[in-house]
């Protein structure tokens, strides 16, 4: 028990110091990372290889060689072409957009991992907010929201559901029969909760818009024969994506093998210097370190003692499913939603013969926790770090507390709909 409390101490002095930004996000998360470092080895719970084998190595080199392939097709003009296109149909009417781009985010992120898809759409967004003149941070909090509760649809859409669904042998369609439904009805919930959440970002938006609606018929050039190239190879990866269940592979390796082809093409055009440069380094230091500090308290008993907290809670249904669905709510905001989750599997799998019902409904509620609260926080979700490190990278500062100031009416008003959901489909 002592070293629970140790890791619940640890949690909350990472989340002051990221909350009042006493120093930058990812010296946070190495300081943090070295003091769970420090306390595992020295008191015997973990060995330094145990906790190195937090660092999940796909994610880090699925998302160093998809920042090298899309920096890459930066170059090419695509991403001006497409915001241009965009603000043509759309600037007139913000909200329109704004739904335009939630929409195609949600859209993607539930075939597409999340990290990979607010890497693509990104550069369009900061690429639209420049030519408009306006702050970029409302649009892209908004597709980061959107790809969190996209990738909620599907098995694919989002890690939690891969194991949810490779533990209780649930299908594609099963997720996509269960938990569409609410992620639509969430997702044009957000949309309608935009005007409010950035009600000076809309006004400034008008007025820009009404003081230099002609600037934004800009046609930029695009570099046809570069962009045909990186294209081809993003689409290639793209589909490896999908054919990973089938073939056994981890989506790193297609996007490594994209990355060095992509390299060989713009060996004429840029230095490897160059290339290089479209790595958010930080951002990927930030990750390694949160991975160790999140398994070192993992390893301390943290997550399996808020797990075995929910079996203790009722044995009604309708009970349960509110305990999963806001636990993991609030507990995928503040860590890693993956550990937490594979602790819950085998908890909800106990409750269920316990009771002797369909654990299905507690997965759901499970999956709908853990994905949409992934929104509350700035660390809720690796997608949400992406953004904010391509956001920075770009002179935006997207901070702890400004993240959470939008996020968490969000993630309470997304899982509150989800509540009343499971509550009708299921409790009931």
């Amino acid at each position: 028990m002592l070293m629970v409390l140790i890791g619940f101490a640890i949690l909350v002095f990472m989340y002051v110091l990221l909350t009042f930004e006493i120093m930058h996000r990812t010296a946070v998360a190495v300081l943090t990372a070295g003091i769970v470092l420090g306390l595992n080895i020295v008191l015997r719970y973990a060995s330094f290889e145990d906790l190195l084998m937090g660092v999940d190595m796909d994610t880090i080199l699925l998302l160093m060689s998809m920042m090298i392939i899309v920096g890459v097709l930066s170059r090419t003009g695509f991403f001006e072409y497409v915001a241009s296109t965009l603000l043509r149909r759309f600037h007139k009417h913000p909200l329109v957009l704004v739904a335009v781009l939630c929409s195609f985010t949600g859209f993607v992120s539930a075939f597409i991992d999340n990290v990979t898809t607010v890497l693509l759409v990104t550069p369009i967004v900061i690429e639209m907010a420049r030519r408009i003149g306006v702050d970029p941070r409302p649009l892209l909090l908004s597709i980061v929201f959107s790809s969190n509760i996209g990738g909620t649809a599907t098995l694919i859409g989002d890690p939690p559901n891969i194991i949810i669904g490779s533990a209780a042998k649930l299908g594609f369609m099963d997720f996509v029969r269960n938990l569409t439904p609410i992620v639509v009805a969430d997702l044009g919930l957000y949309v309608a909760m935009a005007p409010m959440l950035y009600r000076s970002w809309f006004a400034s938006y008008r007025t820009k818009i009404a003081a230099e609606a002609t600037s934004l018929e800009w046609r930029p050039s695009v570099d046809r024969d570069l962009l045909r190239k990186v294209g081809i190879v993003l689409c290639i990866v793209v589909g490896l994506f999908f054919l990973e269940d089938i073939l056994g592979y981890p989506p790193a390796i297609p996007a490594i093998i994209g990355a060095g082809i992509v390299l060989i093409f713009v060996r004429k055009r840029m230095s490897l210097e160059e290339v290089l440069d479209f790595v958010d380094w930080s951002t990927l230091v930030f990750f390694i370190s949160m991975f160790i500090a999140i398994r070192g308290i993992e390893e301390m008993g943290v997550v399996e003692f808020i797990a075995r907290c929910i079996a203790s809670t009722s044995r009604d249904l309708p009970v349960l499913l509110m305990v999963v669905l806001w636990l993991s709510a609030f507990v995928s905001a503040l860590v890693d939603n993956i550990p937490f989750v594979m602790a819950m599997i085998p908890v909800v799998k106990s409750i269920a013969t316990m009771l002797g019902i369909d654990p299905k409904p507690l997965y759901w509620a499970l999956s709908l926790g853990g994905c949409l609260g992934g929104n509350g926080t700035l660390v809720g979700a690796s997608a949400n770090i992406v953004v904010a490190g391509i956001a920075e990278k770009h002179g935006c500062y997207i901070s702890f507390r400004t993240f959470a100031r939008y996020g968490m009416p969000v993630m309470l008003s997304t899982v509150g709909l989800a509540a009343i959901y499971l509550i009708l489909r299921y409790g009931l």
